[in-house]
């Protein structure tokens, strides 16, 4: 029998796949809130996203069942909820399954009382009780039991909880941090700056040595399995490079990438990067391919070929966003979510192959190609071959050979089933997209990629852009925007709109990023502690507004502010955001020394507030090759502006000369080197001017 729910009205790919589930699902929102209090039932929350393998598992083993579905409805109102649509609703929850659990995951599945206030959870339930863990129909049975006899302790629980959740906002942030650090100057008009001594290389030193603890020295990468890229701790280690020249940095980032490079988790017929490795050594990934995870691969390949010249990082940059193209672009500059692992229901399929299969597309040339990426008659996983590249010495003559074998199994692969396509669109997610074009563009000189950047903020301006008290919103499908904009958004479309003019020289960038930096601080800043809300004030529909401080797999929307406030300071001569910036940074002291890899762009924050930012500014009637030829060059944190006329409306531009030929200004506090022409002796300057000062340009 097909069914057809609620779910059946959403634009999201996720809701959709349960749309004809026997459940009688709701979309969050008010109509399914009102019912659980109308007929006093509790509340399961079901949260998942299109790409997830488990949640796939549970939907054919529990979702799908009349019999489960039957008592489902009878005891519960269901709710779905995308979690990529929703992050807010999925990170309270969250919070609320781990302080039961100790664990987390998806699907998430969350048991609230009628007002929406969690008392019991867990992740994934198997449809019969295995391994000590409870069926779902277990579960479902002894909660609406609970929920009849002892509702006095249901409603207890779910008081602790959202507690729990609540007071976790503040979790790492030092009270004597907060005192002072809101959106303005202390009433004096003096800018009161933390105690320099915390950002200072021993700090970093201890950053470092932390992070150094964690690093697999054989196999790349941090900790065990499973092992994500954690791009944001090889981003440090390159930066620390830079500012130290301590080796060990340098190649413990490197063998990082090199070893996803070269391992399952990356797609060596079709490029781009898969969600993570369940292994040690990056052979068998989790298959699905988000959009968030090649855009960060792809900022961090451009910055380590930035510093190395590796032909391979150029490569697989190159690799990586014509798959990007291929297989995530809308056609008209927007980027869609993400790719399921699983195809004809089965985890990996489209992937994997069978030597017999390979033999039959290339023939003769099938023994160079099976010897070169490691395929056997037996396979290395589940009797297939993930494909994976052992070797690094090739001759160009194989090399050619090999990259003609490629095309030729990945047209043979279009022809199978392929996996599921999330075909929302999400700001947040396009920000970082334009933000890895935008880097990749400066690191390869590609101009291809500078357009691929301006055309997906234009997209974004164009249709995610709202009226009124929503300045932007979340997500896009189907010619509909929906949902206000979270933190992560706005940052990241910040940061965005900072890359663009940095290769564009287009200060129209900059006057949009600033209108939208004070839209934030008006309508997310805590007043208190001066760090940001997840949500927008006027947001209703939650039972607490949680502050995100945490670098987890996209960088923390308060994080980015950071970098923004203390970028934008300079480029507006605001030394108050200047001021925020440090303090927020400051008040995370302990948790970033001690955990860096739980909070890499805090850590690279560090180091950029650590080291003198200077303030590079290029002019002249036609800037663009000095201007190319710069950003090809690593230097992790500075601000750059670049025009072909004066421009009073920025204090870095107002009084510089314009002449027929590029002059180069290295400045710090708006004071002005002598200005160079070439950018190697640019370098040089940088290399006497920006190393530990004791204090923080302003």
């Amino acid at each position: 029998m097909r069914h057809t729910n609620r779910l059946s009205r959403e634009t999201s790919p996720y809701l959709l796949q349960h749309a004809h589930n026997p459940v009688d699902w709701y979309p969050w929102g008010e109509e399914a809130l009102q019912r659980a209090k109308e007929d006093n039932k509790p509340i399961l929350v079901s949260i998942g996203y299109a790409a997830c393998h488990w949640c796939h598992v549970m939907e054919r083993e529990s979702f799908e069942n009349e019999d489960t579905a039957r008592y489902m409805n009878e005891n519960f109102i269901n709710i779905k909820i995308d979690r990529e649509e929703r992050p807010d609703l999925d990170h309270i929850y969250m919070d609320a399954v781990q302080a039961i659990t100790g664990s987390g995951g998806w699907p998430l599945n969350v048991f609230l009382t009628p007002d929406g206030k969690p008392f019991y959870g867990g992740t994934y339930f198997p449809p019969r009780p295995v391994h000590n863990r409870s069926s779902w129909t277990d579960v479902l049975s002894a909660i609406s039991t609970s929920f009849r006899e002892k509702r006095d302790q249901i409603e207890q629980q779910a008081e602790n909880l959202t507690r729990h959740v609540a007071t976790s906002n503040s979790f790492g942030i030092a009270p004597s941090g907060a005192s002072d650090a809101g959106a303005g100057s202390p009433a004096n008009g003096e800018i009161n700056l933390p105690d320099p001594g915390i950002f200072d290389p021993a700090t970093l030193r201890q950053i470092y040595e932390q992070l150094m603890a964690t690093a697999d020295r054989q196999q790349g990468g941090f900790g065990g399995a499973p092992k994500f890229p954690q791009t944001f701790s090889i981003q440090f280690l390159l930066h620390y490079y830079h500012f130290t020249g301590e080796e060990p940095a340098l190649e413990q980032a490197c063998l990082s990438l090199d070893k996803m490079i070269r391992g399952g988790i990356y797609d060596q017929i079709g490029g781009g990067f898969s969600r993570y490795s369940t292994d040690n050594e990056w052979l068998a990934p989790h298959f699905e391919k988000m959009l968030y995870d090649n855009a960060l691969l792809v900022i961090v390949l451009s910055e380590a070929y930035q510093l190395t010249k590796k032909d391979l990082y150029r490569e697989v940059i190159q690799q990586t966003i014509e798959f990007i193209d291929r297989e995530l672009s809308d056609g008209q500059g927007a980027y869609y979510s993400a790719l399921d692992a699983d195809s004809e229901g089965e985890e990996g399929k489209y992937y994997v192959w069978d030597k017999g299969e390979i033999d039959a597309v290339l023939g003769d040339e099938s023994a160079l190609f099976c010897s070169w990426y490691g395929v056997t008659e037996e396979g290395n996983w589940e009797g297939k071959n993930i494909l994976t590249r052992p070797f690094s010495v090739l001759s160009p003559a194989d090399a050619e050979r090999l990259a003609d074998a490629r095309r030729k199994l990945l047209k043979h692969r279009f022809g199978r089933i392929r996996p599921a396509l999330d075909d929302k669109i999400l700001l947040g997610w396009n920000a970082l997209m334009t933000i890895a074009c935008s880097k990749a563009y400066g690191a390869l000189g590609i101009d291809a990629y500078k357009e691929r950047a301006i055309a997906n903020m234009e997209f974004c301006w164009k249709h995610l852009r709202g009226k009124g008290i929503h300045f932007f919103y979340h997500s896009y499908k189907g010619g509909e925007a929906k949902f206000p904009a979270f933190l992560d958004d706005y940052a990241g479309l910040i940061a965005a709109l900072l890359q663009l003019q940095e290769i564009t020289g287009n200060a129209d960038y900059l006057i949009k990023a600033k209108e939208v930096m004070e839209y934030v601080l008006e309508n997310f800043t805590e007043e208190e502690s001066g760090f940001f809300f997840f949500t927008h004030r006027d947001q209703k529909d939650l039972i607490v507004r949680k502050k995100e401080i945490y670098d987890g797999a996209t960088p923390s929307g308060n994080a980015l502010m950071a970098f923004n406030l203390s970028y934008m300071s300079i480029i507006f001569n605001k030394p108050e955001w200047m001021s925020r910036a440090t303090r927020m940074a400051a008040a995370l002291q302990r948790p970033v020394t001690s955990y860096p890899g739980s909070f890499g762009i805090w850590a690279t924050l560090y180091q950029a507030i650590t080291y003198i930012i200077p303030a590079v500014v290029i002019t002249g009637k036609r800037p663009e090759n000095t201007r190319k030829e710069f950003l090809q060059q690593l230097i992790p944190y500075r601000v750059f502006q670049s025009a072909k006329g004066e421009n009073t409306h920025f204090p870095l531009l107002s009084g510089r000369p314009v002449e027929d030929f590029p002059l180069i200004f290295l400045c710090e506090n708006y004071s002005c080197q002598l200005p160079v022409n070439e950018v190697n002796t640019l370098i040089r300057l940088l290399e006497n001017v920006q190393k530990f000062s004791g204090r923080i340009i302003q």
